[in-house]
This record gives structure tokens, sequence and C-alpha cells, in this order.
């Protein structure tokens, strides 16, 4: 699951949490609940705003090996309406067509948030 940094201008504290993409946090309550700390003197209403910062090893690069275990799909486009699934694993197709259902990845098994 990944992780955010988000900063109360109240109190000038940045808390790291853990939570879906999809949960969405503005409460300075709602982040300690989250993050399991102790609000201390801020008041629970008070808003928060997320920290954007550059993922960790965004910039590094990874080869495939790398990307199938993280979890990702690469397709590389090898002909008109073809994509090799270089980082296929199980019983994913080696090759995906366009006009063929049946040999696309099984995304729905790599998503696990």
């Amino acid at each position: 699951m990944p992780r955010y940094d988000y900063y109360c201008d109240e109190n000038g504290r940045t808390v790291e949490v853990v939570h879906p993409i999809a949960a969405r946090l503005e409460r300075w309550g709602e982040l300690c609940e989250r993050a399991n700390i102790e609000p201390g003197k801020t008041d629970l209403e008070s808003p928060i705003r997320k920290v954007i910062t550059i993922a960790p090893m965004a910039n590094t690069p990874t080869g495939d090996v790398g990307l199938k275990e993280m979890g990702f799909t690469k397709l590389v486009k090898r002909d008109e309406g073809v994509y090799e699934n270089v980082t296929r694993s199980g019983t994913e197709k080696r090759f995906m067509k366009a006009n063929d259902p049946a040999s696309m990845p099984n995304f729905h098994n790599k998503i696990n948030d």
C-alpha cells in the first residue's frame, strides 16, 4: 500500500501514513486516527494537505525482472496489434493480440491495493 505525507498548517507537523489510493484525508483528526498518533492540542477539524514528493526510487531504472517483482506488467510492441508481455508470470501468454481477449495479461491478479 502507498505511503503519503500530510502537513498540518496549524501545528507545523508532517505525518506519514499508509492508506489505499482511494482514501482521502482532509482533517487532522482523520490523519491522527489513520496514523495511530495522539492529536495533541491541535483541533481535530484543522485542515491538512498532502505533501507531494518524488516517489522513492522513482528515478531509478529497473529491468523487466524488477518491474515484474513490483507487480508491474510491461508490454513491448512487436507488430501491428501484437505486444510481447516481457513480465509475464504463471499462465499468462507471451504475446498479446489486439483481437484476442484471452491473450490479455492477468491485471486483476497483480493489483493489491
